[in-house]
């Protein structure tokens, strides 16, 4: 047999091998890795700039119900709930509870999960999910310490340290189970074995499908494996994010034996790394606590509990993950023909109840007050799009500055009117203070007030709401909210006064003093 090259950075080169090759064309070709692909590359770009990137994140996890529900499980997990707290309903809430960083690492874990659970090799992929899930919590408590701009790119890193080993798992079992026999026969490492089988190591296929997704180098290059032996503490940004990303996988691999800190293992890992990333026993003993109650979390929020079912005799995944890839959403509470749910009541309650609780705990700045009750209104009414429109005074005009729903970008952009006063419905309404719930805008009456603007931006609006924020006589803007139906059912008086309780909430935060 020729001899195999040792693992190095240079495995992150471009590897030609018949296998390799065959499988990432397979790849390219599957609609599930392809949008998978497109949505990690879209998250991996939110950068946190303040509201903006907190509105951006929000957006995304929103378009999607099902990692909307599984991002609100995990903030109401107990690891993330404070002890009394109200339930956490809103995803801008929960970024704010969970961390930008965090919320974004997760959303892109619970996408890994959902392409790849639902696989015929239940144990392997399962395996191979859990090690990425793990890995990247402890990558998140690694950036947590670090004195580098930018660590929280170490987690991603870390996520996506296995995605070749898991993509092989989920599309070439056999070749997985090929290279996993030939590893434990203990003549070949995994990479020497990968590379004999795929024409490539685990980690040079990993780079090579990021690169396919446009991923920036930096999380790239961390993935390239290190020398052996005890390490050095690294000498930059670049070096250091290396040393986690492998500390983090090796670290997850340990926790899914259960081995501690204490084990052999655990002080083999403390040997190689704690001069490197400034690891003394206590420390490490603690993380690995924390990571493994932290995985529960993350395990519960995405209904994996469990371990995984070594027996693969059956077809597809065991029934609880299987669950958890093909709807993350809670049971369905139905709703009328217009959208709005049946359950409207307790959601806009248990919106009112946590802008309550933000403004009390003092964590309510007006930017979150205002997006969290345009969020409660937007999902709890089942409305397809909602702004908030304030005054800009420089250019006399109310300008909508946060919107959530279909084509929030392009409406949000065109919604803007003359600060002016004028006879039409929204100028009408802030005049009077009045809250306007419109169950069907296509009457004659109500068409004549609209005016030219939203009859161009919004043609298909059927039904919606404005409420005026006016404080002190000061008309300040409004909220907008609309279906593409009618909403016959209209906004019974127990709504109605949770509506105007959140609206009440903003009003005092945007009163001076």
């Amino acid at each position: 047999m020729p001899t195999l090259p040792s693992s190095s950075d240079s495995e992150l080169r471009p590897v030609q091998g018949l296998a390799r090759t065959a499988l990432l064309k397979k790849l390219s070709g599957d609609e599930g890795m392809f949008a998978l692909g497109a949505s990690v590359a879209r998250v991996v770009q939110l950068a946190d700039s303040d509201d903006q990137g907190t509105q951006s994140l929000a957006y995304y996890v929103l378009s999607d119900v099902a990692l909307t529900q599984k991002v609100l499980r995990l903030a109401n997990t107990p690891t993330y709930r404070a002890a009394g707290g109200t339930a956490v309903t809103t995803i801008s809430r929960a970024i704010s509870l969970l961390g930008f960083d965090n919320v974004k690492t997760t959303a892109m874990a619970m996408l890994l999960v959902d392409t790849l659970a639902n696989s015929k090799h239940a144990h392997s992929v399962r395996v191979e999910l859990e090690a990425a899930l793990c890995a990247s919590l402890v990558g998140r408590e690694m950036a947590r310490f670090s004195v580098y701009q930018g660590a929280e790119e170490a987690a991603i890193g870390a996520l996506f340290k296995n995605i070749g080993a898991l993509v092989v798992a989920s599309h070439e079992h056999g070749l997985f189970r090929e290279i996993a026999l030939l590893t434990a026969a203990g003549k070949l490492t995994q990479a020497q074995a990968a590379l004999q089988v795929l024409g490539c190591s685990y980690d040079s296929l990993s780079a090579a499908i990021l690169n396919e997704w446009k991923i920036p180098d930096v999380i790239v290059r961390s993935l390239a494996p290190l020398p052996p032996g005890a390490l050095k503490p690294a000498a930059g940004r670049q070096e250091w994010m290396r040393q986690v990303v492998s500390f983090s996988m090796e670290t997850a691999r340990l926790l899914a034996r259960r081995l501690g800190p204490d084990s052999a293992e655990g002080r083999a890992l403390a040997q190689r790394y704690g001069a490197a990333l400034n690891l003394d026993h206590e420390r490490l003993a603690q993380m690995f606590a924390t990571v493994a109650r932290d995985m529960d979390g993350l395990l519960e929020s995405l209904q994996m509990g469990g371990h995984a079912d070594p027996d693969e005799g059956g077809p597809g995944l065991p029934s609880v993950l299987a669950q958890a890839a093909m709807s993350a959403a809670e049971p369905a509470q139905g709703g009328h023909p217009s959208g709005k749910p049946y359950n409207a009541r307790e959601q806009l309650l248990a919106g009112v109840q946590e802008v309550t609780q933000m403004r009390a705990g003092g964590h309510g700045k007006v930017n979150d007050i205002i997006q969290a009750v345009l969020e409660t209104l937007y999902r709890g009414m089942g409305f397809r799009f909602a702004t908030v429109c304030l005054k800009d005074v420089r250019s006399g005009q109310y300008r909508a500055r946060v919107a959530f729903g279909e084509r929030h970008v392009e409406r949000q952009a065109g919604f803007v009117f003359p600060t002016a006063s004028g006879d039409d419905l929204f100028h009408l309404a802030m005049q009077n203070n009045a809250d306007l719930m419109i169950a069907d805008a296509s009457t004659p009456k109500i068409r004549a007030l609209l005016p030219e603007w939203h009859r161009q931006l919004l043609p298909d609006a059927r039904s919606f709401i404005v409420l005026p924020l006016v404080v002190n006589s000061i008309q300040l803007g409004l909220f907008y909210a609309d279906r593409a139906l009618p909403a016959p059912e209209g906004v019974p008086p127990d709504e109605t006064s949770l509506i105007r309780a959140l609206k009440g909430q903003v009003l005092v935060a945007l009163t001076p003093g």
